[in-house]
């Protein structure tokens, strides 16, 4: 059966709507911990691995120095252009293992907004958004890899999307928030979304308001990302 490996900060920050769609590709999910799994095999396999969000910072290597390992084995995945899609925290390191600065913004950025999306996002899966409410959930952002490309940015930042030929994808905002989850995230991240004074009950409500238009384009752009992808030796890369 087909893997495809989803590495975890947070366990309710999870594949979400992704999952289904995974499964109905056929591909068997295998969650791993950051800080409590070994995720070396999986990042050195040609499998798949979707890298999630969470609330650490990638530069905060002092209270979390397993965060420089990974960093270290998405290197030697990356140059090998093996399957890897980033999302929000998982955007970030995918930066930072491309050599770009990754930093705290000037604005938490938690809500719903439609992105700006350029040519070049037109021409990746990226085009399923178009008009699209996404969830953002970030502190931090990242400059653009030199090897990259810019796909798409918000209000607040500029750098919201990139992409390094066909199998690697960096997201920053989130598009893989299952609607039946909204709850763990707004009680989870109680303490964040007080200190940003975010109302709840407006992202509660948008939340409801924009979700189901997001999953179901989320499913296609998961799609095409995956129906795309180049395929690369078996062996596994050192």
């Amino acid at each position: 059966m087909k893997k495809v490996y989803a590495i975890q900060t947070l366990a309710f920050e999870d594949l979400g709507s992704f999952a289904a769609t995974l499964m109905e590709l056929g591909y068997e999910i295998h969650y791993l911990q950051l800080g409590v799994d070994a995720l070396q095999p999986a990042l050195a396999s040609t499998h798949p691995v979707i890298l999630l969000g969470g609330p650490i910072s990638v530069y905060d290597q002092v209270n979390y120095p397993y965060v420089s390992d990974l960093i270290a084995a998405l290197q030697s995945r990356l140059r090998a252009n093996l399957p890897t899609l980033g999302i929000c925290l998982g955007a970030q390191f995918i930066a930072a293992a491309l050599g770009a600065k990754v930093y705290a913004g000037h604005v938490k950025e938690i809500g719903w907004s439609r992105l700006s999306i350029n040519n070049q996002g037109f021409n990746s899966p990226l085009r399923y958004l178009d008009d699209v409410a996404v969830l953002h959930w970030h502190g931090d952002t990242f400059d653009i890899p030199t090897a990259a490309k810019r796909l798409a940015g918000s209000i607040y930042y500029p750098n919201q999307a990139f992409a390094v030929g066909l199998n690697i994808l960096a997201l920053q905002f989130h598009v893989e928030l299952d609607l039946k989850q909204i709850e763990s995230w707004l009680i989870g991240h109680h303490h964040e979304l007080h200190n940003a004074q975010i109302d709840i009950l407006t992202l509660r409500q948008d939340s409801l308001r924009y979700g189901k238009a997001l999953q179901d384009q989320a499913q296609r752009l998961l799609r095409d990302w995956i129906g795309n992808l180049i395929p690369v030796p078996t062996q596994r890369i050192e």
